[in-house]
């Protein structure tokens, strides 16, 4: 019975550990650009707006080929 112990307290340690290690990966995303809700939706619209106008300008120029 003792080694049931060992073995399953030592899953359990090395579970916590990883678990841990995730979140701190995740906290360390969110923690670096540091904006509010409403600049990230400012940085992220103006991010969605270039896209959308290079999109366009992609489909004109082919557009123009045909």
């Amino acid at each position: 019975t003792i080694c049931y112990l060992t073995g399953g307290n030592q899953r359990e340690l090395a579970r916590q550990k990883n678990l841990k290690k995730t979140q701190e990966i995740h906290k360390g995303k969110r923690k670096e650009d540091s904006l509010s809700a409403s600049q990230r939706k400012q940085r992220d619209s103006e991010i969605m707006q270039q896209k959308q106008k290079a999109a366009n300008e992609r489909k004109s120029q082919q557009a123009e080929v045909k």
